[in-house]
């Protein structure tokens, strides 16, 4: 169940076995199957391959223009795949009734092969599911890593039983605040937490995920409840309380974590996410004590939120982030997320929001974006110049920053445009985060000091060894 589903020998496999159960449903069969029919089913997997890039490149989910989207584009490989299911797909209701039943079998696994190999491939693109155990857990709906229910929780708390690692409760922030439909979020409980009753104010971080995920994956593919628990291990049960909450509403919606016409996103966190962890777990309401972390979308939505909202947050960590909101050309993300209307977009924009607001007090942030080694100009997934705008796009917003008296700094840490990778991300700014927001036991450190170059070739960074 540990097997790797981003790299190794199952992935692999599966397209092997995908491909040759393909080649075995197709078979030569008759002169008219292999001048007629064939070519149509080839058509209609084209046609299929042709309608879902187009969706995707419409919702603005992902998109091919490097010159428009910050990230990758989807690997051609997707594409590829999706076709030969969409042909096998084709194969099995033409050919089903002159097919003898070693050649129907074939079909129906070929089908379901051609879908799982599409899955692992967007999968690895994505990292959300880094391991079969992962994937598993997911797909069945089994508990989070030390997830009780609220009940069990209050039962703690009553009984002051001090868990020897932080546990995971479901919570309905509800939607008064924003109308906005959202999915089941979470919370993490350090130990700390149950040492008294009411609890302590301790300081809370926002999680935020990327497109196409859910409010779990940092739990999940980032292992946050392993990187939260070590660091709470090693200062006596203390660490903030972590949030994960919910800012697409389904699974395949992009609303970049603003507020318009696919949703009041950024309402929900503010109005609704907040004042419930604050009045249902008794953390902290300064903002000295609260902080927003977010990868790839979730990335320029922690910024967005301490820049706009400096009364709620003090402190950001944005991972792979874009500059701004996107999904698409500007004119497409007027429309797209804010109806054509061009001042709301102005709104959420990070940069125009910190000159509009001035000088900031206390507030700081870490971004990390993919550094230079991660550049692979062969991968159509690891392009350069997707993960040139990524780390254009950090430093762009960290001098804004700073001339807005926001201490911040740029840390590259190598394949932080996956989830796995954003994992690894926390992992090393969690020392610094928890400090910054106050928690017990916890020292206050300074942001690392690192060395860039690239397109800010003659801008002075001192060195230091982060990678």
């Amino acid at each position: 169940m540990g097997v790797s589903l981003l790299a190794g020998w199952l992935p692999l496999l599966v397209q092997v076995v995908a491909a040759a159960l393909l080649v075995v449903a197709i078979g030569w069969r008759s002169h008219r199957w292999r001048i007629l029919w064939l070519p149509l089913m080839v058509a209609f997997g084209i046609a299929v391959a042709i309608f879902l890039h187009w969706y995707v490149a419409f919702e603005g989910i992902a998109n091919d223009d490097f010159e428009v989207m910050a990230e990758a584009p989807l690997p051609l490989a997707l594409w590829i795949w999706i076709g030969l299911a969409g042909l096998a797909a084709g194969v099995f209701v033409v050919g089903w009734r002159t097919a003898q039943w070693w050649r129907r079998s074939a079909s129906v696994l070929a089908v379901v092969l051609c879908l799982l190999t599409s899955a692992l491939i967007l999968n690895r693109w994505v990292g959300y599911f880094p391991t079969v155990q992962v994937a598993w857990d997911q797909l069945t709906g089994a508990p989070l890593p030390h997830e009780v229910d609220q009940a069990t929780v209050s039962a703690m708390q009553r009984d002051r039983t001090i868990p020897p690692h932080g546990v995971v409760v479901r919570m309905d922030t509800g939607s008064a605040g924003s109308h906005f439909d959202h999915r089941g979020e979470f919370v993490y409980l350090p130990p700390a937490w149950f040492a008294s009753n009411p609890p302590p104010k301790l300081p809370a971080v926002l999680m935020i995920g990327g497109v196409w995920g859910t409010p779990a994956d940092w739990l999940q593919g980032g292992g946050a409840s392993r990187t939260i628990d070590d660091f709470a291990t090693a200062h006596h049960g203390n660490a903030p309380l972590f949030v994960f909450g919910d800012v697409s509403g389904s699974f395949h919606k992009d609303t970049e974590c603003v507020n318009g016409p696919r949703g009041n996103a950024a309402d929900h966190l503010t109005k609704d996410v907040v004042p419930y962890v604050v009045s249902h777990f008794g953390v902290s309401p300064d903002s000295t004590n609260w902080g927003a972390v977010g990868w790839s979308m979730g990335g320029t939505c922690a910024v967005n939120l301490t820049v706009m909202h400096p009364e709620l947050f003090s402190t950001f960590v944005d991972v792979a982030g874009d500059e701004f909101p996107n999904v698409g050309d500007d004119v497409q993300t007027t429309e797209r997320l804010f109806g054509g209307n061009a001042d709301a977009y102005a709104a959420f924009n990070p940069r125009l929001v910190m000159i509009n607001h001035g000088p900031y007090v206390g507030v700081s942030g870490w971004f990390s974006p993919p550094p230079y080694t991660d550049i692979n100009d062969s991968d159509p997934h690891n392009g350069s110049t997707g993960i040139k705008k990524l780390q254009n796009a950090a430093h762009r917003l960290c001098a804004r920053a700073t001339k807005e008296s926001i201490s911040c700094a740029v840390v590259p840490i190598k394949g932080s445009h996956t989830l796995v990778g954003a994992g690894r991300v926390l992992a090393m700014s969690l020392p610094w985060l928890a400090g910054q927001l106050g928690t017990p036991e916890v020292p206050r450190i300074s942001l690392p000091e690192v060395s860039w170059f690239g397109d800010f070739a003659g801008t002075r960074f001192p060195r230091a060894g982060f990678r």
